[in-house]
């Protein structure tokens, strides 16, 4: 008979004994988070929410995955917070990976959940801080909302350095490692697969040849970085819902529009607007991440399989993205391939060798300081060791 140190209970009541361990610390997690110093006091609210508790109640069974798997063990049950809820990335890729290929991918061992972050009383701007403390052990997080906090994270999706998808991929190859550095160092959270939203570009009612052209105009958009570049092109920008950019450039608020091609198309942009731009101003760069204690206590052979299974899910991603964006833009323009908007009218405004030039003046001149002016020097550093040396653009830091 095999002897057991004193005090060690069996087995099975061990596991129910580190389960319970596990839930302890998740409400002193939850409890501290509104303490100065553990944690933003506006997550104190959430993290008493039923989600909240039931994750952390997962975090028990995530402790029991580390332990050697018995033949009458049940499965590891996850809880995921993923993207905007209704957008294919979400309702094509995120749910159907978690929900469907993930237990086929683990034999069975893991079994998950997902809900989008907009529809579980989540803020975007606060998924990086659940997820640091664990509350969220696995998530989506939009990198243009957690910049607000940690302004580096945008730097793969700054306005105006990712003109193509191609462009967009290299830069993607290029900052992953810093990220994930970053992340680990100033969050102790994983990466674990960099997604992408199709391309965001230029709607106007107007016509016009490129960026230069919208000086005095009103343009609708989404993030700090737009905004400052707006203003750049002596034009006016204006913070406008997604639901009321029809209803906006109808009533004369805005002249224009930064959105999706695709999703434009959804809304009916092609009705009120006659000229969409290709070059894309930005994408919407998003990260899955893991809270690594999380992470960590899944099986080494339950990871590896989902770290293989979301590279996957990340190319299958970034191909819809750069699907969408093109059809998108026949589906505004009324060409026979259109596939999944309504057609229009609209014309085109192909990129030009001059526009491509003054891109690089405004990303130089306005885009990068106005980035590093947010960030700190040390940012400026950085961009200059990853893209300066790649791309010949450097961050002033005077």
């Amino acid at each position: 008979m095999t002897e057991r140190p004193a005090g060690r209970p069996p087995a099975p009541r061990r596991r129910a004994w580190l389960a319970a361990l596990a839930w302890r610390a998740g409400q002193r997690i939850a409890s501290g988070i509104a303490r100065p110093g553990a944690g933003a006091p506006v997550l104190a609210t959430w993290a008493r929410s039923t989600w909240a508790r039931s994750t952390l109640a997962m975090l028990g069974l995530c402790l029991l995955g580390s332990l050697p798997a018995a033949a009458e063990d049940p499965p590891i049950r996850i809880k995921v917070v993923g993207g905007l809820a209704s957008v294919s990335q979400y309702v094509r890729y995120e749910e159907p990976f978690w929900t469907e290929r993930v237990p086929g991918l683990t034999n069975g061992r893991v079994q998950a959940e997902i809900a989008p972050f907009d529809r579980s009383g989540i803020r975007g701007q606060e998924m990086l801080q659940l997820i640091r403390l664990g509350v969220v052990p696995f998530g989506t997080v939009l990198l243009a909302l957690a910049a607000a906090d940690e302004p580096e994270l945008n730097a793969i999706d700054l306005p105006l350095i990712n003109p193509d998808i191609a462009t967009l991929r290299e830069t993607e190859r290029l900052w992953r490692p810093r990220l994930e550095q970053l992340l680990h160092d100033r969050y102790g959270v994983e990466l674990l697969a960099i997604y992408t939203y199709p391309a965001q570009v230029m709607f106007c009612q107007k016509p016009f040849g490129g960026l230069s052209d919208l000086a005095g105009r009103r343009v609708r958009v989404s993030s700090v970085g737009q905004s400052e570049l707006i203003e750049a092109l002596g034009a006016t920008p204006v913070v406008t819902p997604f639901a009321s950019i029809v209803s906006s450039i109808r009533a004369g608020v805005v002249h224009c529009a930064i959105t999706g091609t695709l999703s434009g198309n959804a809304i009916g942009l092609q009705e009120v607007t006659t000229h969409v731009s290709r070059t894309a101003i930005s994408w919407g760069a998003s990260i899955f991440a893991a809270n690594e204690r999380a992470w960590l206590a899944l099986p080494e052979q339950a990871r590896a399989a989902i770290k293989q299974g979301l590279a996957g899910l990340q190319q299958d991603i970034w191909d819809g993205a750069a699907q969408e964006t093109e059809d998108g833009l026949l589906c505004n323009a009324g060409r026979p391939e259109c596939l999944a908007g309504t057609r229009g009218q609209m014309t085109i405004v192909e990129d030009r060798p001059e526009e491509q030039q003054r891109r690089r003046q405004w990303l130089t001149n306005t885009v990068l300081p106005a980035w590093v002016q947010r960030c700190g020097a040390d940012c400026a550093d950085t961009w200059n060791s990853i893209m300066g040396k790649a791309r010949g653009i450097y961050a002033k830091t005077d």
